[in-house]
């Protein structure tokens, strides 16, 4: 099989969301064990506020940027044309060091597996805006 470059394929590729639910903006790196992303906080997320976003959506991103890297090792082993099934998703461990994330703040997330045994993955995910890190996520994947 071909090798596939990231410039090569787009965030659809990657991840089964689709519209206001596609919360990463830039994939910053990625391999089959890790990926880092960027997104910017929108209005148009959920559990908008006028203080800003909800912290909890930070499970959500790291969920996303677990995908991103998942997505990855799947086209990277079965092409581009296999199947896109998501993932179910178990929360292990979840700090969150923010009540409310402001908009337009450029949030990264870094995802890396940790533990992966054919259908099962657990994946350690850290948030940050800028140099403050607001949230250390653990969330366990199986895929059905």
């Amino acid at each position: 099989m071909a090798s596939i470059k990231l410039s090569d394929l787009t965030l659809e590729d990657l991840l089964p969301h689709r519209g206001d639910m596609m919360f990463v903006e830039e994939v910053l790196e990625v391999d089959s064990s890790h990926a880092r992303t960027l997104s910017y906080v929108k209005k148009s997320w959920p559990m908008a506020e006028a203080r800003g976003i909800h912290s909890l959506i930070l499970i959500e991103l790291a969920a996303q940027t677990a995908g991103v890297c998942n997505g990855w090792d799947r086209i990277q082993t079965l092409g581009l044309d296999s199947d896109k099934m998501g993932w179910l998703v178990g929360i292990k461990k979840a700090e969150i060091f923010i009540d409310y994330l402001p908009y337009g703040s450029a949030v990264v997330t870094r995802a890396e597996n940790t533990y992966n045994f054919e259908n099962l993955r657990e994946v350690c995910c850290l948030l940050h805006i800028g140099e403050k890190r607001i949230g250390e996520i653990v969330l366990q994947l199986f895929q059905a």
